[in-house]
C-alpha cells in the first residue's frame, strides 16, 4: 500500500474516483461528483494541484495537498491535508479529511492511509496536535482515528472533535 500526492500521470484513476465520489459523504465535500475526465484534466486537477501552493485565493484559504491510497493498481482512498489551521478549521474539519471507496470500507485502509497521511501531516503542520473532526454517526471513521492515537478534545450535537500529537510518543 502507498500513498501518492495528486499528479498528471495518475489523472485518469484520480478523475474516476473524485468524479464517482459523491458531492458530501460523511462531512467530506466534493465539488467535483460527477465532472467529465475533460473538464477534470483542463480545470480540476490543475486547480487542486495549485491548492498546495496558492495564489490569489480568498483570505479564509488555507494551502492544502491531496494524496491518493493505492493498493497495487488500484486507488482505494483519498486523503487531503490542510497545511495549517484557520479559527474556523480549529473549531470545524481540522487538519485532515479522507474517503475510502464505499467497497473497499472495513479491511483496514482507512486505518493504513491515516497512518500514511499523518507521517506526512507530521512533516507539514506547524501546530503541537493534529486535528480532525467526524461525524457522530461515523463510528468506522471514529475508530480509524482513535487506532492511530486520537484523543476525544471536544464534541457537539453532530461532530466529535478528536486531536492527535504531532510527536510519536517514541519520538517524545
Amino acid at each position: 500500500m502507498e500513498l501518492r500526492k495528486i499528479n498528471l500521470a495518475d489523472a485518469a484513476a484520480q478523475w474516476e474516483y473524485t468524479a464517482s465520489l459523491p458531492a458530501d459523504e460523511n462531512g467530506l465535500t466534493n465539488p467535483w461528483h460527477g465532472v467529465s475526465y475533460e473538464e477534470y484534466a483542463a480545470k480540476v486537477l490543475p486547480l487542486q494541484l495549485s491548492y498546495e501552493h496558492p495564489v490569489g485565493m480568498p483570505d479564509w484559504f488555507v494551502p492544502e495537498s491531496y494524496y491518493y491510497l493505492w493498493d497495487g493498481g488500484r486507488l482505494i482512498g483519498e486523503f487531503r491535508i490542510r497545511h495549517h489551521l484557520t479559527e474556523a478549521l480549529r473549531k470545524g474539519a481540522g487538519h485532515i479529511g479522507y474517503s475510502i471507496r464505499r467497497e473497499e470500507r472495513g479491511r483496514g485502509f482507512g486505518t493504513e492511509g491515516l497512518r500514511l497521511t499523518l507521517e506526512i501531516a507530521r512533516k507539514i503542520i506547524p501546530e503541537d496536535e493534529i486535528y480532525l473532526r467526524v461525524n457522530r454517526d461515523n463510528i468506522a471513521s471514529l475508530r480509524v482515528m482513535l487506532h492511530n492515537g486520537a484523543r476525544l478534545a471536544g464534541e457537539d450535537a453532530e461532530h466529535f472533535f478528536l486531536r492527535i500529537p504531532k510527536k510519536k510518543p517514541e519520538d517524545a
